[in-house]
């Protein structure tokens, strides 16, 4: 996997973009009423996040944000008094985060459009380096690692948010749940309507249904839709793993979300949420 094939997709399937119909087909381009009603559904949905932003006490800080989406923490963290700059491989992300910027006249220190492999500051320029729902999906997560770290200065914090190998929707919606639904619509594919099962009975008829079936290759099209080319889940000791640069501080899971079973409104996603909060210091 290419860090190029994961930019191409998140260009044209920019992060959360469907939450509320689309910036185009449902708000014509009004950035304005677009981010107001996407706020307000990524607030309903995630209520859990302010909060963590505000016990991540940016105010005064040098904070980069790797992974744009909407902007909608974007403002959040300026708001919470962050000299903020962000990053990442997009150019349609960059060019909306701008414009919410613009929009809601909030000053920042620096928009890149850049790999987070090839961050475009010098050393130890930041206090806080904050990623949410972004670094499980880079393919050589060693060299974003070893880069965050370079950027980082020493005593800093990294807090990332990382899909949960320890939660309902991995361990029993996708393991489980949705290889089950694929399989029983598989002899009937044929009559299926477009959607999401119908994206995942087309990718198994390209490589195979054993094959696709594999939770190698199933996990990256069950995150964040089934054109999604890459996807890892984790653990604590896979965050130690693959952030061998730095030393894990404190985590806690939020968000009980396990497509298709109706689990919102159910307790225990600090047992079994979809997002791991991770806080970690370079050693």
């Amino acid at each position: 996997m290419q860090e190029a094939e994961v930019a191409e997709f998140w260009e044209s399937h920019p992060c959360g973009d469907l939450a509320v119909g689309g910036l185009t087909d449902m708000f014509h381009g009004n950035y304005e009423l677009f981010f107001s009603a996407y706020d307000r559904v990524r607030y309903q949905r995630e209520s859990h996040i302010p909060a963590c932003l505000d016990a991540m006490d940016v105010a005064g800080c040098k904070v980069l944000e790797i992974g744009l989406g909407q902007g909608a923490d974007s403002e959040q963290l300026i708001r919470r008094g962050a000299v903020w700059t962000g990053l990442d491989v997009t150019d349609e992300a960059v060019e909306r985060v701008g414009a919410r910027l613009a929009v809601r006249k909030l000053a920042f220190a620096g928009l890149y459009r850049s790999s987070v492999t090839d961050i475009p500051v010098e050393d130890g320029a930041f206090d806080i380096i904050f990623s949410h729902g972004v670094l499980h999906h880079v393919p050589d997560i060693t060299a974003a690692q070893q880069e965050i770290h370079r950027v980082l200065r020493r005593g800093g914090r990294l807090v990332v948010m990382l899909y949960a190998r320890r939660s309902l929707n991995y361990q029993v919606a996708i393991r489980i749940v949705r290889r089950a639904a694929l399989l029983a619509a598989w002899p009937f594919r044929r009559k299926v309507p477009e959607g999401i099962l119908r994206g995942h009975l087309d990718n198994a008829e390209r490589e195979g249904l054993r094959n696709y079936l594999r939770m190698e290759r199933f996990l990256h099209a069950n995150t964040d839709g089934p054109e999604n080319p890459h996807a890892r889940v984790y653990s604590l000791r896979d965050v130690r793993r693959d952030f061998p640069s730095f030393e894990v501080i404190r985590a806690h899971k939020h968000y009980m979300h396990a497509p298709p079973l109706p689990v919102h409104a159910l307790p225990g996603s600090r047992l079994m949420g979809w997002h791991l909060w991770v806080e970690m210091q370079p050693r």
